[in-house]
């Protein structure tokens, strides 16, 4: 089950709140209309966690300086950070590991989002966020280990 953003439970609890205190904060420094944009695509991502079969809990970190999300407890996929595009106001993104073929996979089932080589899915603040099509990517990057184990 997943945890929800800010929540821990008693036996974890000192080292769940550093993390979700740290996140906050990155939230909050976020400018509006992006923060809006970057919480929703957090609930989405806990959301698809507790939906997706095999994944278990989800770590909300920090990681490279951005919100991450980690399957910690199952193992079972590829860390999903989210962040907002510094370089272009009004953007943000959903970045994979580069090592991996996830955003190649992406392109070829969803070939009308916008990437950013072959770490990330390039949002527009001012768009309606692509709901279906981001939880079925973040379903594939949170069971991304799963798969591979399996086809061994």
């Amino acid at each position: 089950m997943a945890k929800t953003p800010g929540t821990a439970t008693s036996s974890r609890r000192k080292r769940a709140d550093a993390p979700a205190s740290a996140v906050d904060a990155i939230f909050n420094a976020y400018p509006n209309p992006v923060r809006s944009k970057l919480k929703a695509l957090r609930r989405l991502i806990f959301d698809t966690a507790k939906a997706t079969k095999g994944v278990g809990a989800l770590e909300e970190a920090v990681k490279w300086g951005q919100p991450s999300y980690l399957t910690a407890e199952s193992k079972s996929g590829s860390t999903v950070r989210i962040d907002q595009v510094k370089a272009e106001a009004g953007q943000y993104a959903v970045y994979f590991h580069c090592q991996t073929d996830l955003v190649e996979t992406f392109r070829e089932l969803y070939p009308e989002l916008r990437y950013g080589g072959n770490r990330s899915i390039l949002l527009d603040a001012g768009e309606k966020l692509p709901e279906a099509a981001l939880r079925h990517c973040v379903a594939l990057a949170l069971t991304y280990h799963l798969r591979k184990r399996k086809a061994i």
